[in-house]
C-alpha cells in the first residue's frame, strides 16, 4: 500500500537513514568519558584495579566534561536530520497516499457509491491515513533508532561482560513472549474503535447535511441519542485499547527492573571480584538502561501502532475495491461526435438478479430532443448513467454513432456530455467557479456569456460580490432555481453534443421553472437532448417520447402520435393545457 509512494523519496529516506545511525554512533559513545572519569576519581582515592589507567586530574576531568558535551551535541544534531528527513518523508508519503485514495474512491461505480457511506469514507481517506503519517513520524522513527541501538550496545555489553549481557537477552525474550500475547487483543480493540469513528463520521455527516429536514421534524433529540449511543460503543473500545496497552507498559516496566537489579547485584559483586571497574559497572547500567529503552517504547507505542495497522487495514480495504468501470486495453478516443445513442438489448441494474432495465432497445436520434417519461423506479435515470458509462449493462451494449462506449476513453465520452441533475450540484466557492467547472480553461468572458444565456446575469447582478460571490455548501445560500440555472451555465460552457437533463423542473415554482425551461431550450438547441422528467407538460414539449415502465419501453413516438394513442392518450390530453401555458412562456411546441 506505502511501498509505491517511496521510490521517489530514496534519496530522503537515505539521508535520514545515515543520520539515524550516527545518531546511535553518538549514543553509544556517550557513556564512556562518565566510565573515564569515574575510573580516574576512583583511583586518586587509592582503588587499585588491573590494567591501569591515569588518575584524575584537572585536564583529565576538563578533557571528559567537554567530550560528553560535544558528543551529545552531535547526537542531538543528528538525531534533528533523521526526525527531519523521516517527517517529511512520512507527510509526503500520506499525501501521495491520500491522493491514490482520493483517485480511486472517485473511480469507483455509482453502485459502489450508492451502497458505501460517505462519512466513514471520509474517515478513511482523512483520519485513517493521518493515523498512519502519525504513527510513522511519532513512533516508527524512535523505535527504528532504539532497535539499531539496543543491537549495538548488545554488541558491546557482550564485549564488556558477556555473562551479564545474557540479562538483556532473558529481558528481550520475556518481553517479546508478552507482547505476543497483548498485541492481538489491542490491535482487534483499535480495529473496532476505528469501525466506530468512521460510523460516527457517517451519522454526523447524514444529521448535519439534512440539518432543514432534522430540525423540521424534530429529530435533534433522536439523532442525539443514536450519536451517543454509537458514541459509548467507541469510547468502551478504545478505553479497552489503552488499559491493554497500559497492562504492557507496567509489566515491560518490572521486566527491566528486574533486568536492572541483577545487573546491579552481578556488576556489584564482580567490581568487588576485581573482574570489573566501577567505571566498568556505570557503563554497563547506562548501556542496559538505553538497551531497554526499545522495549519501552515498544510496549508504549503498542497502542498506536495497533491503531495504526486498523487504519492501515481500512484504507487497504478501500484500494482493494475493484474499479468497476474503466478503459478497456484497446479503447480509442471520440473523435466528431453527432450524438446517435443506441441502446441494443440493454439489461442493466445496481442488484445482481434484480434488473432495474429489461432487454432494452432504444435510439436517441442525434440533434432530437427526447423526452423519457414513465413511473418511478422504471429505469429512466438508469439510463442516463448508461449514456455517461456511470454505469455498464449486464447485458447488450450502449453505443454513440455506432461506437460502443466500452471502446471509447472514458475522458473521451464524458468531455462530450453537459449533465444537469434535479438537485443540482454546486461545490464551495465562487458562482464563477462553478459555472466555469463545465470547461476549466474558459475566460471569464466565457463563463459570464454562458451565465447571461441560462439567464444567471441577472440574480447574480444583484449580488454585492457579483460573480465571486461565495456559495454555501452544495449551493445552500441560494434557491433551487438559482441553482439549476447555474448548472445551466455550467452546461452550456461545456458545449457538448449530447444533453443529459434528470428532473431538472421538479420541485420548482411557476417564475423559477420558466426561467430554466428558457436556459434549457437554449441549452438543447442543435443537440441530442435526453430530458428524464415526470411533467408531462415538459415532456411534449419535446420531439420525440418514450415511455419506459417495468424497465420496458412501452412506447415511443412524437406527442401527436401518443395523443392518440388508446392508453397514453389521456395522460397527454389532461398535459396539454399546461403545455400551451408553457408554450406561451417562450418553450417551442413540436
Amino acid at each position: 500500500m506505502v511501498r509505491p509512494h517511496l521510490g521517489r523519496h530514496r534519496k530522503l529516506m537515505a539521508g535520514g537513514v545515515t543520520a539515524l545511525l550516527l545518531e546511535v554512533a553518538f549514543r553509544v559513545l556517550e557513556p564512556w568519558p562518565v566510565k573515564f572519569v569515574i575510573d580516574a576519581v576512583t583511583r586518586s582515592l587509592g582503588a587499585d584495579f588491573s590494567g591501569g589507567g591515569p588518575a584524575a586530574s584537572p585536564g583529565l576531568l576538563i578533557l571528559c566534561g567537554a567530550a560528553l558535551v560535544a558528543i551529545i551535541g552531535f547526537r542531538a544534531l543528528f538525531n534533528f536530520l533523521a526526525t527531519i528527513a523521516f517527517a517529511l518523508t512520512g507527510s509526503r508519503v500520506a499525501t501521495d497516499l491520500r491522493s491514490r485514495v482520493f483517485a480511486h474512491v472517485q473511480s469507483l461505480s455509482l453502485s459502489y457509491h450508492a451502497s458505501s457511506r460517505t462519512g466513514d469514507m471520509v474517515q478513511r481517506l482523512i483520519g485513517d491515513v493521518g493515523k498512519l503519517q502519525e504513527v510513522a513520524v511519532s513512533a516508527g522513527l524512535p523505535l527504528i533508532a532504539n532497535c539499531i541501538t539496543l543491537v549495538a550496545m548488545a554488541g558491546v555489553m557482550f564485549w564488556l561482560d558477556p555473562l551479564l549481557a545474557l540479562v538483556v537477552v532473558v529481558a528481550s525474550a520475556a518481553f517479546l513472549v508478552l507482547s505476543r500475547l497483548s498485541t492481538g487483543k489491542i490491535t482487534v480493540a483499535a480495529r473496532r474503535t476505528r469501525k466506530g469513528e468512521g460510523a460516527l463520521a457517517n451519522t454526523a455527516q447524514e444529521s448535519l447535511g439534512a440539518i432543514r429536514v432534522v430540525q423540521t421534524y424534530g429529530l435533534e433529540q433522536t439523532l442525539a441519542r443514536q450519536f451517543g449511543t454509537n458514541n459509548e460503543k467507541t469510547l468502551r473500545e478504545g478505553v479497552l485499547a489503552r488499559r491493554l496497552a497500559a497492562a504492557l507498559e507496567r509489566r515491560t516496566d518490572v521486566i527491566v527492573g528486574i533486568a536492572t537489579a541483577l545487573v546491579l547485584t552481578g556488576g556489584g559483586w564482580r567490581v568487588v571480584q576485581g573482574a570489573m571497574t566501577p567505571g566498568d559497572l556505570v557503563l554497563f547500567l547506562m548501556y542496559l538502561k538505553t538497551a531497554m529503552k526499545p522495549l519501552r517504547d515498544l510496549a508504549k507505542y503498542t497502542g498506536r501502532i495497533a491503531r495504526a495497522t486498523a487504519s492501515g487495514e481500512r484504507v487497504a480495504d478501500l484500494l482493494d475495491e475493484p474499479v468497476d468501470i474503466e478503459d478497456t486495453p484497446h479503447a480509442t478516443p471520440l473523435s466528431q461526435v453527432w450524438g446517435d445513442l443506441e441502446l441494443r438489448g440493454v439489461t442493466a441494474g445496481y442488484t445482481p438478479g434484480k434488473p432495474v432495465l429489461k432487454d432494452v432497445d432504444v435510439t436517441f436520434m442525434g440533434h432530437r430532443r427526447t423526452a423519457v417519461v414513465g413511473p418511478s423506479g422504471s429505469g429512466k435515470s438508469t439510463l442516463a448513467s448508461l449514456a455517461v458509462r456511470m454505469m455498464d449493462p449486464l447485458a447488450g451494449s450502449v453505443h454513440l454513432d455506432g461506437k460502443d462506449l466500452r471502446h471509447v476513453t472514458l475522458e473521451s465520452l464524458r468531455s462530450r456530455v453537459s449533465l444537469v441533475l434535479q438537485d443540482a450540484v454546486l461545490f464551495t466557492g465562487t458562482i464563477r467557479e462553478n459555472i466555469r467547472y463545465g470547461r476549466i480553461d474558459a475566460s471569464d468572458e466565457e463563463v459570464e456569456y454562458a451565465a447571461k444565456l441560462a439567464n444567471v446575469h441577472g440574480f447574480v447582478a444583484h449580488f454585492p460580490d457579483g460573480y465571486d460571490t461565495t456559495v454555501g455548501e452544495r449551493g445552500g445560500t441560494l434557491s433551487g432555481g438559482q441553482r439549476q440555472r447555474i448548472a445551466i451555465a455550467r452546461a452550456l460552457l461545456r458545449d457538448a453534443p449530447l444533453v443529459i437533463l434528470d428532473e431538472v423542473t421538479t420541485g420548482l415554482d411557476k417564475d423559477s421553472r420558466m426561467e430554466v425551461l428558457k436556459g434549457l431550450d437554449l441549452l438543447s438547441q442543435h443537440r441530442t437532448t435526453i430530458t428524464i422528467t415526470h411533467e408531462p407538460a415538459v415532456a411534449l414539449t419535446h420531439d420525440w417520447i418514450i415511455w419506459l415502465e417495468d424497465g420496458t419501453v412501452r412506447f415511443e413516438g412524437s406527442p401527436a402520435d401518443i395523443r392518440e394513442h388508446p392508453v397514453y392518450g389521456a395522460w397527454a390530453t389532461e398535459a396539454d393545457d399546461d403545455a400551451r401555458d408553457l408554450s406561451a412562456n417562450g418553450r417551442r411546441q413540436p
